[in-house]
């Protein structure tokens, strides 16, 4: 049987069955390295419902999971695109074909930077790296960012030293842009960490990253 065929007929099922159980939602598609949820990238209104990933909608995502399975037509809809509800806000990470459509829950807005070189050779004012002296990757992108066990420890020497905080971070790629280890990033809470691992997958970005303080 024709696969386009049986996957039209899928996306159909997906629409009916949204429309049952689903809300009303935007569908967003990032238009360049800054804000994909923009108002000027809205491309869409449709029906859609998430569920974990057993799919039955008869119990609610475990703590500390990002993925979700996406209940809507996604006819129209591909990979990166973000999915904007009263609920929170998500982003499509795979459409395969005749299977459902995979999405991550995010909680943050992050924004990247790549440090600066230094100026001139020799003594500089200031060694370390600062977003005022940085290049802009990417501004305002929503992305899971939840915790890593096992963080690094400072070791000064002194009865506060702790654990430092790690994080592991999933967001849609952007075209042209790499994000590589000693990359910065800034959340909306105000959080500064330092890339310490990046991956680009078929499903976007997986990155770990280091909290910092100044």
């Amino acid at each position: 049987m024709n696969r386009i065929y049986l996957q039209d007929r899928v996306n159909l099922g997906l629409n009916i069955a949204a429309r049952f159980v689903g809300t009303s939602t935007d569908a967003y598609r990032p238009s360049g390295a800054s804000d994909p949820i923009a108002p000027g990238n809205r491309f869409l209104r449709l029906t859609a419902a998430f569920t974990a990933p057993d799919g039955r909608f008869s119990r609610p995502n475990a703590y500390g999971t990002a993925l979700w399975y996406g209940v809507f037509d996604a006819a129209y809809t591909r990979p990166g695109d973000y999915l904007v509800q009263d609920a929170g806000t998500w982003f499509v990470a795979a459409q395969q074909p005749l299977l459902p459509v995979l999405c991550v829950s995010t909680n943050r807005i992050v924004s990247f930077w790549r440090p600066a070189a230094p100026l001139r050779t020799g003594v500089n004012e200031y060694g370390g790296a600062t977003t005022s002296t940085s290049t802009p990757l990417l501004n305002n992108w929503p992305a899971s960012v939840l915790g890593v066990a096992g963080g690094g420890r400072i070791d000064s020497g002194l009865p506060v030293d702790m654990s430092t905080t790690s994080w592991a971070i999933l967001l849609p790629s952007c075209p042209h842009i790499i994000l590589h280890p000693s990359d910065l990033m800034t959340d909306d809470l105000n959080r500064n960490a330092v890339v310490t691992a990046t991956e680009l997958t078929d499903l976007g970005w997986r990155i770990t990253a280091r909290q910092v303080t100044t």
